[in-house]
């Protein structure tokens, strides 16, 4: 066994090479957001998208941005309006009076990296749009399915402070998401950081490509081997179900707090990312850590509180955080 994760381990530092240069190269644009790069790169390597959440001015949009500069592949940023239409996300068909012939205009979802900005303030038919995107990576315009280019991955931002003229996200695209993202104010020396940069007479420096697509879908093809023993894997089970009958788990006093747990999609985005997580640690297996490093972020959005949790001024975060604090771990 220890061969096996020696051999494992040594295939993973190999392949995960590119990691320390993609991180290097964003670092000259972006100060600090470690967690939110981190989830970013875990997107990438697991196929899963992200939603990331935060107050204007964090450099949500500036990061995905960056990010999707460090790989040779085709980025398109999407600003959601309330007067934006399905076809212009994913495209129409197109009249030809000449020949009497309908031919296909793809819209800008016909990419590798797509940045859904703002995607809270499209209206639920433009969401919706994105759905078959999502889950089965093809668009259909008219009667013809179009495969989208591997790989494909979408991250969205949305502002949770401002309510007038957004519409909130529908649960079954939310469930989409693999991670749900936080994303926080920079400590005192980061920001004093970013305004020095911002301000400064020195231009910000350019972000290479440092990633190909190759490499990235080789990485993807590493993370299977990546060792994930049975006890961690009930563990992952054991948080999942805990979201369901926390009474079964000794979590009585979050009985009636917990309107729907989290669905099986919840156990395999776990396991996904905490594979990637090892593999951007440059490990070749899966610990616990792993797992609570990334279980916040995969669990957040897929936990409904009751009212009487509500009642309490407790949210999902809270109620999840409980779970981790009193699920055995291996």
């Amino acid at each position: 066994m220890e061969t096996g994760v020696k051999a494992i381990t040594e295939m993973v530092r190999r392949e995960s090479a590119f990691v320390d240069r993609v991180r290097e190269e964003v670092d000259k644009v972006i100060v600090g957001q470690q967690v939110m790069v981190e989830r970013l790169l875990i997107g990438l390597l697991t196929g899963g998208h992200i939603l990331l959440e935060g107050v204007p001015g964090l450099a949500k949009t500036l990061t995905v941005r960056t990010v999707a500069e460090t790989m040779n592949s085709r980025f398109q940023r999407i600003q959601f309006t309330p007067d934006l239409l399905p076809a212009d996300l994913i495209g129409t068909m197109i009249y030809n009076q000449h020949d009497s012939s309908f031919s296909t205009r793809k819209g800008p979802i016909f990419a590798n990296l797509v940045l859904a900005d703002e995607i809270n303030r499209a209206p639920a038919k433009v969401q919706s749009a994105l759905l078959e995107a999502m889950q089965e990576k093809q668009v259909t315009i008219g009667e013809n399915t179009h495969i989208l280019e591997e790989p494909f991955l979408v991250m969205a931002t949305q502002n949770p402070i401002e309510q007038e003229g957004t519409y909130p996200l529908p649960e079954a695209q939310v469930d989409r998401f693999m991670l749900k993202v936080h994303v926080g104010y920079p400590g005192r020396e980061e920001e004093l950081i970013i305004m020095e940069r911002a301000t400064g007479i020195e231009k910000l420096q350019a972000v290479r490509p440092v990633m190909t697509s190759a490499e990235l879908l080789a990485a993807r093809a590493t993370l299977p081997h990546i060792i994930l023993d049975d006890k961690i894997k009930r563990y992952i089970v054991d948080l999942v179900f805990a979201t369901r009958e926390p009474q079964a788990y000794g979590l009585s006093r979050l009985e009636g707090l917990i309107g729907w747990g989290a669905s099986p999609r919840a156990s395999i985005y776990l396991n996904l990312a905490a594979r990637a997580h090892a593999f951007l640690r440059h490990h070749g297996y899966v610990d616990p850590e792993d797992i609570k490093s990334v279980a916040l972020d995969v669990l957040r959005h897929r936990v409904i509180p009751t009212y009487e949790a509500e009642a309490e001024e407790l949210t999902s975060e809270d109620l999840v955080q409980q779970i981790l604090d009193k699920v055995e771990v291996p």
